[in-house]
């Protein structure tokens, strides 16, 4: 038996779409060809080009204790860890 749907739940300006409806939909790069364009530069789920490479990533060996000294500082001892070397580096 199948269960009556609650007439508060039931949205006439948008209604459920029918097998008809998805049989006659098409994609959107069909619908907005100018659209389509824009979105071919990159694939779905890639970032876009980072705008200003701000940061170079690298391998760096430290004393334990060092590490341990910043981390116990709480979160964002990379962060320290990055001014006191640019500090240092002026």
């Amino acid at each position: 038996m199948k269960k009556k749907p609650d007439p508060e739940m039931i949205d006439k300006e948008k209604p459920e779409w029918t097998d008809a409806m998805f049989a006659k939909a098409r994609p959107a790069s069909e619908v907005f060809p100018d659209l389509a364009a824009h979105s071919e530069k990159r694939k779905r789920g890639q970032r876009g080009p980072q705008k200003k490479p701000r940061k170079v990533l690298i391998a760096l060996r430290l004393e334990e204790s060092t590490v341990e000294a910043y981390k116990a500082g709480g979160r964002g001892y990379q962060t320290r860890m990055a001014a006191v070397l640019e500090e240092h580096a002026k």
